[in-house]
């Protein structure tokens, strides 16, 4: 950053810079430092969308934060998260909510948030399990709520009421501690904080690296599922964050071909990928986003690499770099969290979504 790390203020310092490092002092991030030592760095892992929260989580579920697959084929996507009353996104917000559109034609358009296209659940296998913990039906953080065929709402400002919806979706994320531990983890599984328990800024409490550790040890010290192998043998663990938060980052992402290329990608964002097979201290120098994650999944499943056709399609790997399946399993090693799984679990606090100022860029 041409040395600007360097300066140092004079006189009266600011108690709330723009720029500063995050205080390590009380070990708070000491398990992101640990997981990413342990196992794989994606040292180019980008933002599909140049945009906040609500199209970000609609990239991860879905591949895409278009209203339809037409949409996404024009270039035309959900950029913003939601305006209007009231908080709920999705198929159940309030009615008169609407969200931003971009469009390569530079039209300035607003739709409501409820829209209808295939996500990567539409594409698994009957014998198949999808799971996605989140702390609110209404969150820009909950994906399924704005695609109508899971949601199936009541109307503006009602309930999501679909057979999918009632199946998969799990308004408490500790749950997600709970289905290790009884050997009910699904297939695949989406998992999104408390606001407390995250990494958003002003509504988080420090407990968000501890609450992943929770995950990966529950998992990795997992010994009687499965036929008592446990999960750590057959179970890959991809930790990323939906958005950069406005951060400076020196090293420019790549733009696509117009007509998606008006809005991606975005700027770089961690990426640990923690698994058996990936070896201590792996640093991969692939461009990764989103897609990369989807094409994971498919790959991983035995789907068809693309079949979505939105971003899975146009992501240029599929993660594969990050395991080998040839070395036997590493054996798991606990990470060291000052919160602990119990803590999780019997955190009575509201749970919060961890986006509560409407805009996350």
């Amino acid at each position: 950053m041409d040395g600007s790390g360097d300066v140092t203020c004079s006189g009266t310092c600011l108690a709330k810079p723009q720029f500063r490092y995050v205080d390590n002092s009380g070990g708070y991030v000491t398990p992101y430092l640990e997981l990413a030592t342990q196992y794989g760095w994606a040292n180019y892992m980008f933002q599909t969308n140049q945009g906040p929260s609500f199209p970000a989580h609609q990239f991860i579920f879905g591949g895409t934060s278009a209203p339809t697959a037409a949409d996404d084929a024009a270039g035309v996507f959900a950029s913003e998260n939601m305006s209007g009353q009231g908080a709920a996104a999705g198929c159940i917000a309030e009615a008169g909510t609407t969200v931003q559109l971009i469009d390569p034609s530079g039209e300035n358009r607003k739709v409501y948030p409820c829209f209808e296209h295939s996500t990567i659940s539409d594409l698994l296998f009957a014998d198949l399990t999808w799971r996605y913990y989140t702390p609110s039906a209404g969150s820009i953080w909950t994906a399924p709520n704005a695609i109508q065929h899971i949601c199936q709402s009541t109307g503006p400002g009602g309930k999501c009421m679909g057979s999918d919806w009632a199946a998969h979706v799990d308004l408490k994320p500790a749950d997600v501690l709970n289905d290790i531990a009884a050997c009910k983890l699904s297939s695949i599984s989406w998992v999104i904080p408390t606001g407390a328990n995250s990494d958003h800024a002003r509504s988080n409490d420090g407990g968000g690296p501890s609450w992943v550790a929770a995950i990966v040890n529950a998992i990795g010290n997992s010994s009687t599922c499965d036929g008592n192998r446990g999960y750590w043998q057959n179970t890959a663990i991809i930790i990323t964050w939906d958005d950069w938060g406005g951060w400076y980052d020196h090293e420019r992402p790549s733009v696509l071909a117009k007509p998606q290329g008006d809005y991606q990608y975005g700027f770089r964002v961690p990426l640990v990928f923690v698994s058996a097979y990936t070896p201590k201290r792996y640093v991969n120098n692939e461009r990764h986003d989103f897609g990369s994650i989807l094409r994971f999944l498919e790959h991983n499943f035995g789907i068809r690499e693309g079949a979505l056709n939105f971003a899975d399609s146009r992501a240029r790997n599929d993660l594969t770099g990050f395991y080998d399946l040839s070395q036997p399993p590493r054996t798991f090693q606990t990470v060291a969290a000052p919160k602990s799984a119990n803590f999780f679990l019997h955190d009575k606090r509201k749970a919060t979504d961890p986006d509560d100022d409407g805009d996350d860029h």
